[in-house]
């Protein structure tokens, strides 16, 4: 085992995809001699040259729109949108083009794309750079939608993410790329749609995904000490979502709170309580509760962005309500 950072792990994942396959290229804003927003492309131009790592004017659309019709002539491209909030201006291509072309063309015409943005919030970027829209893309048959939390998972389903044959959201929260974990030297992917118990508990699932999922640790951490033994449950993948291992812990604990940083009002955590209602409602004991964002834009100030954040410190208030039926 190694270890390393995210954004080690996703630089290296491109790296030996682009070599294996030389169908893989990326194309976007600053990936090339600046080496990505915050490095994550850093050194990829060098060694694959420009007609793989491919810069382009600040154009979302064109991004991801010359990526989509590349990947219907059979490359596999990786499409660089510095932001998720960028992602509104791509949201024609993503939506109508990449999301729609095998269903319209009876499955003749494939759309191997990789759509990587950076998310979240929490590092004081504001309203126009810290919003969090996995659901909008989770809600949109034919995309696939995945949100790692370690290096491990970074590269393993970034590898699978280019190598499938249909369009995949990437998001990757920008607060996760210094952390570090191990991951083995040999080659490895992870199937999409497998998610994973980070810490097994017996009283409380809490339900989460990318960046929260430290949040999670660090509140079962914490409760611990006080003999409240919470499982934290992370998806990994939101589209395919692995229901079957939502289940089984709510089956094994019988009280739940779904944790995401996404704005509480039709966020994917909404999605989460309707199947766990829908499929083992009567092993609940308790009300499902959800902790998010308020419906409010992300504030500048890093006062106010705290005070919003769901963070340790409100997930352990929120499970010691459920565990005292408040």
């Amino acid at each position: 085992m190694r270890t390393i950072t995210v954004l080690e792990a996703i630089r290296e994942a491109i790296s030996e995809e682009m070599a294996s396959d030389t169908n893989v290229f990326m194309i976007g804003e600053d990936i090339g001699q600046f080496g990505g927003a915050l490095g994550q492309t850093k050194g990829l131009l060098e060694k694959f040259g420009e007609d793989r790592i491919i810069d382009t004017p600040i154009s979302e659309a064109a991004i991801v729109g010359a990526a989509v019709g590349a990947s219907m002539l059979g490359m596999r491209p990786i499409a660089d949108i510095m932001f998720t909030d960028f992602s509104t201006i791509a949201m024609d291509q993503i939506i109508n083009q990449a999301a729609k072309a095998k269903f319209m063309s009876g499955g003749k015409v494939s759309v191997p794309i990789v759509i990587r943005m950076q998310g979240g919030a929490g590092r004081g970027k504001a309203a126009q750079h810290s919003q969090s829209f996995e659901a909008i893309f989770s809600h949109i048959p034919g995309l696939k939608v995945v949100m790692p939390s370690t290096p491990y998972d970074a590269k393993g389903l970034l590898k699978t993410a280019i190598r499938d044959n249909d369009p995949v959201v990437f998001i990757e929260h920008g607060s996760l790329y210094k952390i570090k974990g191990g991951i083995p030297d040999e080659e490895f992917t992870i199937p999409l749609g497998v998610g994973e118990i980070k810490r097994a508990g017996s009283d409380i699932s809490v339900i989460t995904y990318s960046y929260m999922v430290h949040t999670a640790l660090a509140a079962a951490e914490v409760l611990a000490e006080e003999g409240i033994y919470a499982e934290v449950v992370d998806l990994r993948t939101l589209r395919p979502m692995d229901t079957a291992m939502i289940m089984e812990s709510v089956k094994k604990t019988h009280r739940v709170v779904v944790l995401h940083e996404a704005c509480v009002t039709c966020g994917f955590g909404g999605e989460i309580v309707a199947r766990i209602a829908e499929n083992v409602f009567d092993y609940i004991d308790a009300p499902i509760k959800r902790l998010g964002v308020p419906d409010v834009p992300i504030p500048y100030a890093k006062s106010l962005e705290n005070t919003i954040l769901p963070d340790a410190e409100k997930l352990i208030t929120c499970i010691k309500n459920i565990l005292d039926g408040l």
